[in-house]
């Protein structure tokens, strides 16, 4: 079996995971910006890190799994006042839709999910701390972070030269370096201001992950100050590389051991930007399909590529999926034995080959195809039925897809009305089944048939499921 590796960014080649305490990892991802729904862009990072949760738990890691909440920004001042709510109406709002979203995807629970609000303590004192190292400068404007004093500026991106790039985000004609970057905003406008000793205002976006690291995760006489920095690949320039700064020049420690980041998601071809008009909502497409289905769909790709997302590759993808649960309904409500030392090596290896789900799932399909070809020539082989749920389960457990009861996962899409009606008339069959009137029992089937509902009698009771 493969030993656990991952591609770093940093070192652009993959490496053996070791982590800096045994048994142990300490994981932070980027969480999003809560001023609007969640988009394809946040169920790709967050399945992708949800995965590396899973993996690094199935080679036996105790993980702190961390996922930040920004709750102040420009762009949620900006939907408070189009909105006329409160930052906390706005924020509270968002997070909550988002953790639906997650939930929709089968994504694990964080162990922490810290908001930049609750931690401006942490970003103040560690301001505070570079400004004592002239590491920070004030001008009119804000507190700004010195390029110019970190001597390995650049060396997360491999952009020693780019002055350009930060130019872009950050202009302003009294700063030191044109790469300086903002630590604290001063503003005098707004309710949205916070008191500090440097003027009063508001953090800058990078301040918030490094000061948040530093009180929540970091490791005391350690190298490292986690083993894992996890985001979307836009993230690594310029956010990385000033956390990665700024936590160095205050704490005299490297942020992360590794550093992971997943590709964009492309829409019909097309980067999704709202820009481009292209911008895939997670709460639309969860109307019309099912989560795990754009879950399973979205690990088809490898987490470094970027992703083509387009509704003729989910539907093949579904079809995919569809399998998995057809050969669980010809297990249905049998208990399990052990996963298959062979099936359960293989699928976990193909994983540790840094996260390689598009091998893995390739590893279930087979396992899907043996499994129907046993189970036709031998329908009895209790042993094996057992056997198979065990590795379905495992599946379940590992990629985060195969969770939902093998009957309902067909009834996606139902609304509650026609579900009642459907229930209505199975205990209509039921009662006339009950009292031998089984032309009765045969009319109500046929009914059911012609509103596209297929409906099995089991030794668990009558279940049905869309045509």
């Amino acid at each position: 079996m493969n030993a656990l590796s991952f591609y770093d960014s940093v070192k652009k080649s993959k490496e053996p995971f070791v982590s800096l305490e045994k048994n142990k990892a300490r994981v932070y991802v980027c969480g999003p910006t809560v001023y609007d729904d969640s988009h394809l862009g946040h169920a790709r990072s967050a399945i992708a890190f949800d995965l590396l949760h899973r993996v690094l738990k199935a080679n036996g890691y105790e993980v702190t799994m961390t996922k930040n909440f920004t709750d102040i920004d420009d762009k949620i001042i900006k939907k408070m006042q189009e909105k006329n709510l409160s930052l906390e109406e706005i924020t509270t709002h968002y997070i909550n839709e988002y953790q639906k979203d997650m939930d929709a995807l089968n994504v694990l629970p964080n162990t922490l999910e810290p908001k930049a609000t609750d931690n401006l303590e942490a970003m103040k004192e560690m301001i505070e701390t570079l400004l004592k190292k002239d590491t920070a400068y004030i001008i009119d404007d804000g507190v700004y972070f010195d390029t110019s004093k970190d001597g390995t500026y650049g060396s997360l991106s491999h952009r020693f030269e780019d002055e350009n790039a930060q130019a872009r985000v950050e202009e302003n004609s009294q700063k030191r370096n044109q790469k300086d970057f903002a630590l604290w905003k001063v503003k005098a406008d707004e309710n949205i201001t916070f008191e500090a000793s440097f003027g009063k205002g508001r953090p800058g976006w990078h301040i918030e992950c490094s000061a948040m690291i530093n009180k929540h995760l970091a490791y005391e006489n350690k190298e490292y100050q986690i083993d894992i920095h996890g985001g979307g690949a836009d993230l690594l320039f310029p956010h990385h590389e000033n956390e990665a700064a700024q936590t160095r020049c205050a704490t005299g420690k490297n942020l992360a051991k590794y550093w992971i980041h997943n590709g964009f998601v492309n829409v019909n071809g097309e980067k999704m930007s709202k820009s481009l008009g292209n911008s895939f909502f997670l709460k639309d497409i969860l109307k019309v399909y099912m989560g795990e289905v754009v879950r399973f769909y979205i690990l088809t790709a490898h987490y470094r590529t970027d992703f083509n997302f387009n509704e003729e590759d989910l539907l093949a993808s579904k079809k995919r999926l569809d399998k998995l649960y057809r050969v669980k309904k010809r297990v249905y409500g049998m208990g399990a034995s052990s996963v298959n030392k062979t099936f359960q090596e293989s699928l976990l290896s193909a994983l540790n080959d840094d996260m390689n789900s598009s091998k893995a799932l390739a590893i279930v399909d087979e396992m899907i195809n043996h499994a129907n070809e046993t189970l036709d020539k031998e329908p009895k082989n209790k042993n094996f039925k057992k056997e198979l749920i065990a590795n379905l389960e495992y599946v379940a457990e590992i990629l985060g897809v195969g969770l939902q009861d093998a009957y309902s996962y067909f009834q996606f899409g139902i609304d509650e009305q026609m579900i009642t009606k459907i229930e209505e008339l199975i205990a209509k069959r039921n009662e006339a089944k009950k009292a031998k009137d089984f032309e009765t029992a045969d009319n109500v089937r046929d009914e059911l048939t012609a509103l596209g509902i297929s409906v099995m009698d089991t030794p668990n009771g009558v279940v049905w499921e869309k045509q």
